[in-house]
């Protein structure tokens, strides 16, 4: 938890104390589905809140928006987000029902009114959104394919949280795309070849 308060000192009382909360719900509900592996676990506040909360370092949501997090797993990066602007519509999906059930439970118990998990395919998604954030789900190809008719007119884009060398995916995108390095960010090692993929749409 230190660490999130170390990049983001300005945290309300309540934003902390979600946070603080994250871990023990996780780990309990890690002992019925396996959301996140042990190792990860142990890292828990590094490789995923701090991953997810690498968007917010590099783009302010405004109030009122709305958010999809495409294939959101456990809930990142879109619960840490929600928690972060508690002011913005997250709607979380993903292919998995067990997936859905612990996000929505979590959500629940951070009494965090601005999430939404639902199970179901982005393809068969009839709503648009201001902006579209993904963690390690797909191709951005694919991404990109999935996401084209889910943007409103006003919008961000898409927004990717990858790692590795991300050449050739970036080279097939036609629409501008912004790679930014974490690392600039944040200092832990976890973070050297991390980056946000931002695709303008």
């Amino acid at each position: 938890m230190d660490l999130i308060l170390k990049y983001f000192p300005d945290l309300s009382q309540k934003q902390i104390n979600q946070f603080r909360q994250l871990y023990n719900l996780y780990s309990d509900w890690n002992t019925k589905i396996n959301v996140i592996s042990r190792k990860d676990m142990d890292n828990f506040y590094e490789r995923h809140v701090l991953h997810s909360l690498s968007i917010a370092m590099y783009m302010k949501f405004k109030e009122g928006s709305e958010v999809l997090d495409l294939g959101a797993g456990g809930g990142f990066p879109g619960i840490p987000l929600a928690i972060m602007f508690p002011n913005v519509s997250f709607h979380l999906i993903d292919g998995t029902a067990k997936k859905i059930l612990v996000i929505n439970e979590v959500g629940k118990a951070l009494q965090l009114k601005n999430v939404k998990g639902e199970h179901i395919r982005v393809e068969d998604l009839n709503k648009k959104y201001n902006c579209i954030v993904s963690r390690a789900v797909a191709p951005l190809a694919k991404l990109c394919e999935w996401t084209q008719n889910n943007y409103k007119k006003e919008n961000l884009g898409l927004i990717c949280l990858k790692g590795g060398d991300l050449a050739q995916e970036t080279k097939e995108i036609k629409n501008e795309v912004i790679q930014t390095s974490i690392g600039e960010d944040f200092e832990e090692d976890f973070f050297k070849e991390k980056y946000i993929i931002h695709v303008k749409v």
